[in-house]
């Protein structure tokens, strides 16, 4: 199979790349290195990569015509800065248009896009949230932008997948608290924690799923979810347990800030109904996983979403 995925470099689209590759798939990965990183794309004699935005629509076009995809999985986001609006605008909005259109030109069979939980707003009013919630995008650029592409793709008339996601957390990882709290803990500073919970999921157990979606299991949207949370303490204390940390350093607990939801937890039902039963990393395994890779590799990025709680 064909598959072009955008954001290739990124910590998911990176990590499906290697899975696909593996099958001896032909993977075309575009990315701009914004946030994805040159040392996860592996060298292989089936996948071809381009340095470049999916903003500009004739690059896109240009890539869709040579390569023929028969799949397109659409990771590329902006993410990094809350207060960009402008980019935020441009690659999520204008280059997830692009992407869809670009689908659409090119018959491409199927499209798999990705969707922040935080469609439903910082204040749900269901937990676990389920696929029937009201959509309140009212938090962040991200997660409007990210939130008009997938109406845009729900009315454009293409097979597709969404995903929508909590907290992804994976080696690759380089937004959320993973790699805040290891290179802070790495370099004997302070950290803190607020009080909200989240469902942190294993990118690698995202990964499988998407290929199953890419062979094209399922239609339309999903929430790709453990059906469990953990508060964000209990995700520190994972962190600093793996990093063999004795005494474990207590962090700074703080209240929620204005733009944080106090927890994020969605309902997997359809998602179970149609794929099945999910086999779940352990998170004590996955934060074990993780850890050794930072401690190998370091650790990149660190970003949120967030406008608040950032740490010196």
């Amino acid at each position: 199979m064909k598959v072009f995925i955008t954001g290739g470099a990124g910590n998911i689209g990176s990590t499906i790349a290697d899975l696909l590759l593996a099958r001896s798939d032909q993977v075309l990965v575009l990315d701009d290195f914004s946030t994805g990183k040159k040392h996860h794309i592996q060298d292989h004699e089936n996948l071809t990569f381009v340095e470049g935005s999916i903003v500009d629509a004739e690059l896109l076009n240009k890539l869709m015509t040579d390569f023929q995809p028969e799949a397109v999985v659409h990771c590329a986001a902006s993410y990094k800065d809350p207060d960009d609006w402008v980019t935020d605008t441009m690659v999520n909005s204008v280059g997830g248009v692009n992407v869809i259109q670009a689908c659409q030109k090119h018959n491409v069979k199927r499209t798999i896009y990705f969707q922040t939980a935080l469609c439903y707003g910082i204040h749900p009013t269901e937990r676990p949230i389920t696929l029937n919630h009201p959509i309140n995008p009212d938090n962040s650029s991200y997660a409007i932008t990210k939130t008009s592409v997938e109406e845009v793709l729900r009315l454009s008339g293409i097979d597709y997948v969404t995903f929508r996601l909590a907290n992804v957390i994976g080696p690759r990882t380089v937004s959320g608290p993973l790699p805040i709290f290891y290179q802070r803990l790495k370099d004997g500073k302070q950290c803190f924690a607020t009080k909200a919970r989240r469902d942190f999921i294993y990118t690698p157990d995202l990964a499988k799923l998407v290929v199953r979606a890419v062979d094209g299991e399922g239609n339309g949207i999903y929430h790709f979810s453990s059906g469990s949370d953990w508060a964000i303490k209990d995700f520190y204390d994972l962190v600093a347990g793996a990093m063999k940390l004795d005494p474990i350093p207590a962090p700074e607990i703080k209240e929620l800030g204005a733009d944080d939801a106090a927890s994020i937890l969605l309902d997997p039902s359809r998602t179970f109904a149609d794929f099945g039963e999910i086999e779940f990393t352990p998170m004590e395994q996955a934060i074990h996983d993780i850890v050794a890779y930072y401690d190998k590799h370091g650790v990149h990025g660190g970003y949120t979403h967030l406008k608040i709680n950032k740490e010196d």
